[in-house]
């Protein structure tokens, strides 16, 4: 006579067999994103950027998540490149790290979600008739915008006793032309005079800067993309020459500058993060996502180059510290 198993332990069985399975079946059931990276140049704010955006979407999606992580090294052509490969991988969105590679990604596709960082303007980028901080269209991300009165500000505090302040950059980088407007009002509603000396590219960055330190008491540094990869150019040029450099961002400072009124890339970074989970898990619509903003600046300073010019600077600045 066959014995007969306990009801209890036949139940028990049929369960054990059972729960595995639907745990993984819930797993194959998670959506799984790849998401693109465009970084356009080498250098370390945009990777600070780059790094708080995985960041972010690691934490919401744990290996759900994966990056096509590219970098442009400052080449226009290898950025577009590198945008038309991710379109054609069909990624679910793409971040474009800085102002070109955004523009790039903005004539590439029309459909494929798009989010900025490092971006000043938005509405000069993407040549917008009118921007209320949403692009109307499958773009958005964060911008790192210093308020140009508060800029002004700080050359004023550090150097109330300048005359002309040149505001060197790259031609060719929107960001920095709408930099320069912004500021030079600022600067001459201040008392200061105010000129632009322009670059192509690092071929003739030098003959730039080296035409604005012999005609300025005062170089600013907009957050550039070609300046910051050739911020050691600049440093040779203007520290032999005794004239203080103020730049856009706290990396460049490190290598050229005497003060900044700094962003945290990486937190920047990990806002458009947070953005893009909204857009993978369909909770946003990205053409009505607006644009955001950095909240917080920090007045930094380097405290080699401050003292090899010999520059005060007041108790409230924080000195840069060496990654």
């Amino acid at each position: 006579m066959k014995k007969r198993l306990p009801i209890c332990v036949i139940v028990i069985a049929v369960i054990l067999c059972i729960v595995p399975a639907s745990v993984t079946a819930c797993k194959k059931s998670q959506p799984s994103f790849t998401v693109g990276i465009c970084q356009f140049a080498q250098h370390e704010s945009l990777e600070e950027a780059a790094n708080g955006f995985k960041a972010a979407l690691t934490d919401q999606f744990g290996d759900q998540i994966s990056f096509e992580d590219q970098n442009a090294n400052g080449d226009y052509s290898v950025c577009t490149t590198i945008t038309n490969e991710l379109i054609s991988k069909n990624v679910d969105l793409i971040l474009a790290d800085s102002t070109t590679a955004l523009q790039i990604a903005s004539t590439s596709t029309t459909t494929i979600p798009v989010l900025g960082t490092a971006v000043t303007d938005y509405g000069a980028a993407l040549q917008l008739d009118h921007f209320d901080g949403m692009t109307g269209r499958n773009i958005s991300g964060t911008s790192d915008l210093v308020p140009p009165e508060a800029l002004a500000d700080l050359m004023h505090e550090l150097f109330p006793e300048a005359q002309k302040i040149g505001i060197l950059y790259c031609s060719s980088e929107t960001n920095s032309q709408y930099q320069y407007d912004g500021l030079k009002d600022e600067l001459m509603s201040l008392g200061y005079t105010c000129d632009s000396y322009k670059f192509v590219d690092s071929g003739d960055l030098a003959s730039s800067a080296e035409k604005a330190a012999s005609q300025c008491d005062v170089i600013y540094i907009p957050t550039d993309n070609m300046a910051a990869s050739n911020a050691a150019i600049i440093a040779n040029i203007c520290i032999p020459a005794n004239i203080p450099v103020i730049t856009g961002d706290e990396n460049t400072c490190r290598i050229c500058g005497t003060a900044t009124l700094s962003v945290n890339y990486y937190d920047l970074g990990y806002a458009t993060g947070e953005m893009a989970a909204q857009v993978l898990r369909g909770e946003k619509d990205i053409s009505e996502i607006p644009v955001q903003y950095a909240q917080s600046f920090t007045k930094k300073y380097n405290e080699e180059i401050c003292r090899s010019l010999g520059i005060s600077i007041p108790d409230d600045y924080i000195p840069l510290t060496n990654h």
